[in-house]
């Protein structure tokens, strides 16, 4: 009876005591004034990391569209939506860049160790970059076409065995329509070189065959005519076709060269009018075209 009489009081002073220690360890924690110091800096840092970082963040993208509304006004012929591709690549990768940047700080301030961090960090990175190389090269390049303004859409380009106009570029992949309406998909990292056939205009070269039978002084003076009447008719060309003279000799004919600035994209058309107006100009006055060799 008297042990059992004796322990609910040692229990209870036990409990006392407990409760009497934990109440002092907490008006400890409060009245720690060490500690609330630290807390406020490190609150205060930690505001003025997000706030720095928000404030560059939106001070490069300033800086950016500045950049790209300057370069678009120097050009006369621009495609809006490169800038526009250009500026909301930068934008993402100073966006991401800086809240990483904001994050490590921030975990720095919990007391979080950086280095063990950085290092998996690291590991992880180079683990998806060798997994997905072409990826990534793929998208690099098709950030500097977009750029460097290398082609642009409805530009007609040729790289490798492909030619075609250009239908979209996107980071990844640019897709090319031929002529005749196949639609080839590049990665943009198998593009190594472009040739870009809508930046100057072309050059159309045209070779009248002509019967010995006409007099060359007539043949020209008809053919001149015939290519005024073709650039009152069409657009396509920048000026005037010059009848050069012959440009070789045989025993049942001769070959006149006519030469024509046209724009981009419109050689193959050029060349095909120029050939009609010759020989209707010709055939008008008899005798005709003499047949091709």
């Amino acid at each position: 009876m008297f042990f059992a009489a004796e322990a609910p009081k040692g229990m209870t002073g036990q409990a006392l005591q407990t409760a009497a220690t934990w109440k002092d360890k907490i008006w400890e924690w409060f009245t720690n004034i060490d500690m609330w110091e630290n807390v406020l800096f490190s609150c205060i840092r930690i505001i003025v990391i997000m706030i720095i970082t928000r404030v560059f963040i939106k001070i490069v993208f300033k800086f950016i569209d500045h950049s790209l509304q300057r370069h678009e006004e120097s050009r006369i012929n621009v495609n809006p939506r490169r800038f526009v591709t250009v500026g909301e690549l930068l934008k993402n990768v100073i966006s991401i860049a800086s809240n990483f940047v904001m994050i490590m700080l921030l975990l720095g301030e919990f007391g979080v160790e950086l280095a063990p961090l950085l290092a998996g960090a690291g590991v992880f990175g180079l683990a998806i970059g060798f997994g997905a190389q072409s990826l990534v090269k793929d998208v690099i390049t098709g950030f500097f076409i977009i750029l460097e303004d290398q082609f642009a859409v409805g530009d007609v380009i040729q790289t490798g065995t492909l030619k075609g106009t250009v239908e979209i570029i996107g980071l990844r992949t640019t897709r090319l329509v031929s002529w005749t309406g196949e639609v080839h998909i590049i990665p943009n990292g198998m593009i190594t070189n472009v040739t870009n056939y809508s930046l100057n205009n072309a050059l159309a070269v045209v070779d009248i065959p002509i019967s010995n039978q006409r007099k060359l002084d007539d043949s020209l003076e008809i053919l001149r005519r015939s290519m005024t009447q073709l650039k009152e008719n069409t657009e396509a060309l920048a000026n005037v076709p010059n009848v050069l003279g012959v440009q070789s000799i045989t025993t049942s004919e001769y070959v006149v060269r006519i030469a024509a600035e046209c724009l981009p994209g419109k050689r193959s058309e050029v060349e095909r009018e120029i050939q009609t107006y010759a020989k209707e100009a010709l055939d008008e006055v008899g005798d005709g075209l003499a047949a091709e060799a």
